[in-house]
């Protein structure tokens, strides 16, 4: 494994790639800190064949599964109002995370 120092990544690019792509691991380093690696990519060889299905009949969506949630639901997520005993988040910088709840000042 080689180190490189950026200007000269940049200027040799292009045979630094093809080095990585024959099989080297290239170390590029900004001001002798290792920044990036440059490694080659495995070949659709390499790694396993994908089946399509293999979930079939372990995984059921049910067919409701777009339809719309119910208020309460929607509530205990917007916070808009108390839902089921749960209070809504009252921390001070509660309204500094929400774009909406900002004062102006």
């Amino acid at each position: 494994m080689q180190t490189v120092n950026v200007c000269a990544a940049k200027t040799h690019f292009s045979r630094l790639v093809d080095r990585a792509a024959a099989g080297e691991e290239i170390i590029i380093a900004k001001a002798g800190r290792p920044v990036a690696k440059l490694v080659p990519l495995t070949s659709r060889r390499g790694r396993p064949k994908r089946r399509l299905g293999v979930l079939a009949g372990v995984a059921v969506i049910p067919p409701d599964f777009d339809a719309p949630l119910p208020d309460h639901v929607i509530d205990s997520f917007e916070g808009s109002r108390e839902v089921q005993g749960v209070r809504p988040m009252t921390s001070p910088w509660a309204a500094a995370r929400r774009p909406w709840g900002r004062r102006r000042t």
